[in-house]
């Protein structure tokens, strides 16, 4: 892996435990961005991990033969062992260890394509309600745009001071279809969203949120991919005494869930989604 060249100040520290989220103007260089899309784009074209339940549409019902409009690939670096020998995940393992000591892993969870014009915003949510209702986690997303990231392509949008209490609100799939792996805010919570923060990027910036920050993230309005690689890091989850109920994970029947499934019977080695993978 090479050297790392970044390091977060403590005023960026202090905006982060502050506020919940943290916009970089560069954690990597245009070099290994350039690179970093090359294999992006690999993935993608190949469809990597589509058997397993890797690949899959986050915002659709994910059916063969159509058109995703927001496709997600699960753990790349497991499809693209090149990953790793990245500056972004050695600028990130830095960021990570800041945050949460030295004791804390890293690595990349999801890499996120908006096709232009016809891929959807990612509905308002927060990433824990996704995540095992047993535990409570100190977890970060690290969301870092190949391309410049602006309102019109959905650039990352933040409610601050949202992820204080480490609450969980009430979610459902999007539009109400448990076919659909993706999840969105139940309408009755939206009264939560107000003073949002649109960030803005240039191509290798980032934001940084952790798992009960509300975000968002807009439609892809442009006349060019909108690609976007998640890192993800953190401690252990820490037992609750008592688990969480969310019951929209619970209610999902998903073609991906079903691929998943297929091919650990076929006896194929599935690992688990990580922890901060399934959404944005």
């Amino acid at each position: 892996m090479p050297q790392a060249t970044f390091k977060l100040t403590q005023d960026q520290i202090d905006f982060f435990r502050r506020e919940g989220y943290l916009s970089i103007p560069a954690l990597t260089t245009p070099e290994d961005v350039a690179r970093i899309r090359e294999i992006y784009d690999r993935l993608f074209t190949q469809r990597a991990g589509r058997e397993k339940g890797d690949q899959f549409d986050l915002a659709g019902t994910d059916e063969e033969g159509k058109e995703a409009v927001m496709p997600q690939i699960l753990n790349p670096a497991g499809y693209a062992p090149e990953l790793n020998d990245t500056l972004l995940l050695a600028n990130a393992g830095v960021l990570v260890h800041q945050l949460f000591g030295d004791k804390a892993s890293f690595g990349f969870a999801h890499a996120i394509y908006k096709p232009p014009r016809i891929s959807p915003e990612t509905p308002w949510h927060q990433d824990a309600s996704y995540w095992n209702p047993d535990y409570d986690y100190q977890s970060i997303s690290i969301w870092v745009p190949l391309q410049e990231a602006t309102l019109e392509n959905g650039c990352m949008q933040f409610i601050p001071r949202s992820h204080v209490g480490m609450n969980i609100l009430r979610h459902r799939s999007i539009n109400n279809d448990p076919r659909i792996h993706g999840l969105e805010l139940d309408p009755a919570e939206m009264h939560h969203v107000k003073n949002a923060v649109a960030c803005p990027l240039p191509p290798g910036g980032a934001t940084v949120h952790g798992g009960y920050m509300m975000h968002y993230a807009g439609a892809n309005k442009s006349d060019i991919p909108r690609r976007a690689i998640i890192l993800n890091g953190g401690l252990p989850g820490t037992k609750r005494a008592v688990p969480r109920d969310l019951y929209w994970n619970r209610v999902k029947k998903t073609l991906r869930t079903e691929r998943a499934l297929a091919a650990e019977q076929a006896g194929q080695k599935v690992q688990p989604p990580p922890r901060g993978a399934g959404e944005e």
